[in-house]
């Protein structure tokens, strides 16, 4: 009733297709021993013509089964002699050492997290002045939805402040769909991330009228450009902030917006130290826009399925212990016994870098002792 061929029609032309291809001068019989970790098992009808060759001997059968599998081998060893490899070493897990000059002289507050996860990354891009290409069809990926979603904050906030009545939902997802229409050429990624940021605004726009209670935006990304600089180094750390507020006390706020989960606590003091880099500097005058000021505190705003805002742990590390730590790192990373040892102290094992393949990482592993190579 479906005008579904019956099985037995399917059998009949299949046998029939079977008769015609095997009628051919030069036949080849094959199957795969295995399927990926499983042995596979032979079809009945090669199992019965064997049986039958084999069932045969006075007629030649079981002669002419040896010569066919004679012939097949031929073809076989063809086939192992394109896959015979000659072994080599694997590659050593690399830590290059660069002369001073060629190692890096002013990095961003967000490249230090690199710095000490995956040095060698930082060495790729600084030292060697390579770049991951972009792809040839851009996707809507997370880098690009976390560009997206920072200009929908920064337009947002900026019309706020120029109107505080706008500080509404509504308007929060007016400026969504203007920026999504403009930026993200994907209606079905438009749509997806409409509706996350339509999930969080409410909760958005409750702790933003909490914000805006005791503070005023003040900067933000484009024009919120920081350095600090090393003069006994050499060195410069740049940054921008996603934003800065100020209290009526003069007090400065700093805020970052991530469209993943922020890092906890333990992570910010340890490794993602954005927030506390970018504390020093207000403190220390690198913003010119702002000027020294005493930073009151700075928060992660974590805009994922999970809204939070996380603050900086900025009591347990003040921003000067900061400096003097980062003085140190890059103390460290300048001396010519110091490597730029691949995948450090990554977070997860399956965390893919942009220059893993540079680094030959598979040859070896975490648990591979590095090697140092000086450089010149």
């Amino acid at each position: 009733k479906a005008g579904l061929l019956l099985p037995e029609r399917r059998i009949g032309l299949s046998a029939h297709d079977y008769q015609q291809s095997i009628a051919a001068p030069e036949v080849c019989l094959t199957r795969a021993i295995r399927s990926d970790e499983a042995e596979t098992v032979p079809s009945r009808w090669l199992n019965r013509l064997g049986n039958l060759l084999n069932g045969l001997p006075a007629q030649g059968g079981d002669a002419a089964w040896t010569a066919m599998i004679k012939r097949g081998d031929h073809w076989l060893d063809q086939a192992r002699a394109l896959e015979t490899v000659t072994r080599v070493p694997p590659a050593p897990r690399p830590s290059p050492r660069p002369p001073r000059a060629a190692r890096p002289h002013a990095l961003s507050v967000t490249e230090i997290k690199r710095l000490i996860r995956d040095p060698y990354a930082i060495y790729a891009k600084h030292s060697l002045k390579l770049r991951a290409l972009n792809p040839l069809v851009q996707s809507p990926d997370a880098p690009v939805r976390g560009i997206i979603v920072h200009e929908i904050m920064e337009r947002f906030i900026k019309s706020v402040t120029a109107e505080p009545a706008l500080l509404t939902k509504s308007h929060l997802l007016e400026t969504a769909r203007t920026v999504l229409k403009a930026e993200a050429p994907w209606p079905a990624a438009r749509l997806m991330w409409l509706t996350k940021i339509e999930r969080i605004a409410d909760w958005f726009i409750e702790n933003e009228l909490h914000r805006q209670s005791y503070s005023t935006p003040a900067a933000f990304e484009k024009a919120a450009k920081g350095s600090h600089a090393f003069p006994d180094l050499g060195f410069t750390l740049m940054g921008f902030a996603d934003r800065i507020d100020r209290t009526e006390d003069g007090d400065i706020l700093i805020y970052d917006y991530k469209t993943g989960t922020p890092p906890s606590v333990a992570e910010q003091k340890a490794f993602d130290k954005q927030l506390l880099l970018e504390a020093a500097m207000v403190e220390e005058g690198g913003f010119k826009e702002i000027g020294p000021a005493p930073v009151a505190q700075a928060a992660y705003i974590g805009l994922g399925s999970k809204p939070v805002e996380r603050p900086a742990p900025l009591e347990d590390e003040p921003p000067h212990e900061v400096l003097a730590k980062l003085h140190a790192l890059i103390t460290s990373y300048l001396s010519d016994e110091q490597g730029f040892t691949a995948r450090r102290m990554v977070k997860t094992t399956d965390f893919a870098g942009d220059y893993d393949q540079l680094a030959r990482f598979g040859e070896w592993d975490a648990t591979t002792e590095p090697t140092p190579e000086d450089l010149t």
